[in-house]
């Protein structure tokens, strides 16, 4: 396993990020088990759950189950790089502010409930999992700061925010004299390139580490959207594949000329841009964690990188240059 900082912070983490989405509703808690075993064992030190995964009837179940590996001993939790979010909607004690949202109300409530879920008294990163811009930074900013004082958060990241959110984070951080954010969880892969226009060329500048998250987009450049069973499918996933076809047979054919699996690719792909730290990888088994450790290995030519830019074109480079003379 390869490490490197998480953004401009001197926190090293893994170049794989574990999500643990599926803890719970997808994969059974003993097998969650042993796929955080085997993360660690492969050297993956960074995991990355929320505190609403775990499906609608079971919000927290996926904490609750990291949690309890946790509790195992055997040093799991002073090995691993903690990250959970904070937004959505978790329970009807919180009254009207049961919606997704960010006041200091709902951050310093929901701290301790995860912190409880996940039998540690510290998390690494703690990271918002949307932006709200109904919520002041001065507000925002002072209740992380006394989360940090506390020692139950590290740092700060966020999620789902545009270049100019994270721009303005790093703006009122400064003025308030706080460390601001250090990563940026955000949509990317190689059917998804739009963050090349504005966030990823923001992040780096601002030493924020992007962290991709569906780098497969939701399986369809896993290598198995053009083979698997139609009758499985729901009529707008037929119509995205259908769509997509060209596109993705072209990617089979060049990640089976270069001997790579499509997932692999994907993820080495990412892992070649220097505004990335760690692409997120979900996976459900043992043996998809398995596959998913090739990526670090892999180093893509240029040759490579100029024909996946031919099958997938990103926005033509950076704002404004993409658009302007």
């Amino acid at each position: 396993m390869q490490y490197t900082k998480l953004g401009r912070s001197g926190l090293s983490v893994s170049r794989l990020c574990l999500g643990t989405m599926n803890f719970g509703p997808a994969t059974e808690e003993k097998d969650a088990f042993r796929i955080m075993d085997m993360a660690l064992d492969h050297g993956i030190t960074f995991f990355d759950t929320a505190n609403v995964y775990g499906g609608q009837e079971h919000r927290g179940w996926t904490e609750e189950i990291i949690g309890r590996w946790f509790a195992q001993g055997g040093n799991r939790r002073e090995r691993v790089v903690l990250a959970t979010k904070v937004y959505g909607n978790m329970t009807e004690l919180d009254g009207p502010n049961n919606v997704g949202g960010l006041s200091s109300y709902k951050i310093y409530r929901h701290i301790d409930a995860s912190l409880k879920r996940l039998q540690t008294d510290h998390i690494e990163l703690y990271q918002m999992h949307h932006i709200d811009r109904s919520v002041s930074w001065a507000e925002l900013w002072e209740a992380f700061a006394r989360l940090i004082m506390q020692g139950k958060i590290g740092y700060v990241g966020a999620s789902n925010f545009a270049g100019w959110d994270l721009v303005k984070a790093q703006y009122e951080a400064k003025a308030k004299g706080v460390f601001g954010l250090v990563s940026e969880q955000h949509k990317y892969h190689l059917l998804c390139r739009l963050p090349e226009l504005e966030v990823l060329p923001a992040a780096r500048d601002l030493g924020i580490g992007i962290i991709p998250w569906s780098p497969l987009a939701g399986g369809l450049l896993g290598g198995t959207a053009l083979t698997s069973n139609r009758g499985t499918r729901t009529a707008r996933q037929t119509e995205e594949i259908e769509k997509l076809r060209p596109q993705l047979e072209a990617y089979s054919a060049l990640c089976q000329e270069i001997g790579e699996t499509e997932s692999v690719v994907a993820l080495a792909w990412l892992l070649a841009n220097p505004a990335v730290t760690a692409p997120i990888i979900g996976p459900r088994t043992a043996e998809q964690l398995e596959s998913a450790l090739r990526a670090v290995e892999l180093t893509l030519s240029a040759d490579v990188l100029q024909r996946l830019d031919e099958i997938f074109p990103g926005p033509g480079g950076d704002a404004p240059r993409a658009y302007a003379w």
